[in-house]
């Protein structure tokens, strides 16, 4: 890749996994559009960990699920940072509720921002890297292929992120553009710890590397997906989760056993 393309834009990048992501890149020499919704002062954070790694950074609020923020925000970065090489859309949310009560305000929010901000957001990056080329990379889940109950909604969009991922892929490969998903499984971040006070404890147990993932974990993937090692890699997703969704739910004790 040439100098110029060396700049990312990274959704959701305020904290947790998408701050990871921001951070890692700019370790890689990467200079970093760092998108957020509401939270500038995380934002803030994850800039001044970029700036003092020697990195370009640029702090892009805007809700991706809607076209006319995605469009400026995107107009905003080109005129800043001149190009872009990389999009690694991160930003989600997600309802905690039975499909039966779910709500459909509920229901749109998380399909409008995790799937529509992927949709808009790649088509937006799509557009400027036709000519030099570049990678876009998503993030999925484990929600991807295995069911969450109480998590419809974004299991439904991270499904569709996935497929998305295949499809775009075959689209734009012939402008030199790469376009993969990279799919957790249990990461311990603020919200995970949030949910369960000993998660990963809870998750750890269960994934046969014998412990949580981190944050670092999902952003090496990405770092990977990201250069030139990966050129002739599209149209895949890479699960990081310690093989937890790759188990089916023996009736014997495997470890018992062996």
């Amino acid at each position: 890749m040439g100098k110029q393309s060396r700049n990312a834009l990274v959704t959701g990048a305020s904290k947790g996994v998408g701050r990871g992501i921001a951070v890692s890149l700019a370790k890689d020499g990467w200079n970093v559009g760092v998108n957020y919704c509401r939270d500038e002062a995380g934002a803030e954070e994850t800039a001044k960990s970029i700036r003092d790694l020697g990195r370009e950074v640029w702090l892009l609020q805007a809700d991706i699920g809607f076209s006319d923020q995605v469009q400026s925000m995107f107009e905003k970065f080109t005129e800043q940072a001149g190009t872009i090489g990389l999009l690694v859309n991160n930003a989600g949310v997600q309802t905690w509720k039975a499909m039966l009560d779910l709500k459909e305000e509920d229901w749109d929010r998380t399909i409008r921002t995790n799937l529509k901000g992927t949709f808009l957001c790649t088509q937006q990056a799509g557009r400027l890297m036709q000519k030099a080329g570049g990678r876009i990379i998503n993030i999925g889940s484990g929600a991807n292929k295995a069911p969450f109950p109480m998590l419809s909604d974004y299991c439904a969009s991270k499904g569709g992120i996935e497929t998305f991922t295949t499809v775009i892929a075959v689209e734009l490969g012939r402008y030199g553009i790469t376009v993969n998903c990279v799919a957790p499984g249990a990461i311990e971040i603020e919200r995970t710890k949030l949910e369960d006070p000993d998660y990963a404890g809870e998750w750890g147990s269960r994934t046969p590397m014998g412990r949580v993932g981190n944050v670092e974990d999902v952003a090496h993937a990405v770092v990977f997906l990201a250069g030139e090692k990966s050129d002739f890699i599209t149209g895949q997703t890479l699960y990081v989760d310690g093989g937890v969704f790759s188990q089916i739910p023996w009736f014997y004790d495997y470890e018992k056993d062996n």
